[in-house]
């Protein structure tokens, strides 16, 4: 229990009374410690990827109240087009099991980054032992906060060759997978947010299916942010 509601108003980007309301109404995880509402930072991460609570509803009121903050800043509106920018797009990527794609993704893309592939992928393995970052509809998010003095967000996009059974809540088999390693919290939720409302978009579904390029997808991706 190491956050307050001022902390989680500041990653979710929301107002403090917004974070109130929705602890009131039992739609996020909390616990009253002498009086005081505190939250788990890695159950807020759970709670942004778990499929218990109206996924749809939440995100779209979760972006409303970014919207009235973003009309002053924007800083955050395109922060999914940037990170997958910086991170790139990466097809057929051999591997039968969650493990050997994860391995394999990190072969391809740690020396790019100066990161170190073996640490990567443990510190990826370590996090989806506590809980898979599937997030539904084919979609996972892999994803580590040990990573913290990036320079900038990188959301990585990778087609496995075959789709992988993930220990998804639905059962589907994972066709995309989006590598997240972002610089601060407050990014790493933003962006968690927005990926699992992508896994909800048709058509985005359609595209992710097809495997298209980096340039394919930063077009889509970029009119649909917009469009929030």
């Amino acid at each position: 229990m190491d956050l307050c509601v001022a902390d989680v108003a500041k990653l979710l980007n929301v107002n403090e009374t917004t974070i109130e309301k929705w602890v009131k109404q039992g739609k996020i995880p909390s616990y009253n410690l002498n009086d005081k509402i505190l939250f788990s930072k890695l159950e807020i991460e759970e709670w942004m990827l778990s499929r218990k609570h109206e996924t749809t509803q939440f995100i779209k009121e979760l972006e409303s109240e970014k919207l009235q903050k973003l009309d002053n800043q924007g800083r955050l509106q395109f922060v999914f087009y940037r990170a997958i920018f910086k991170g790139g797009v990466f097809a057929d990527i051999e591997g039968e099991t969650k493990q050997e794609i994860i391995q394999n993704t990190m072969q391809h893309i740690a020396q790019p980054f100066g990161l170190d592939a073996q640490v990567l992928t443990d510190l990826l393995l370590d996090r989806e032992k506590l809980m898979p970052t599937s997030v539904g509809n084919g979609m996972a998010i892999p994803h580590t906060r040990d990573l913290n003095k990036l320079p900038h967000d990188i959301v990585i996009t990778v087609f496995p060759k075959n789709p992988i059974k993930y220990g998804a809540l639905d059962k589907k088999p994972v066709h995309t997978l989006f590598f997240l390693f972002a610089c601060n919290d407050k990014n790493h939720l933003n962006l968690l947010s927005k990926i699992a409302y992508l896994a909800l978009d048709k058509k985005a579904l359609e595209l992710l299916q097809s495997k298209p390029s980096q340039k394919e997808l930063l077009e889509y991706i970029k009119t649909w942010e917009s469009a929030f």
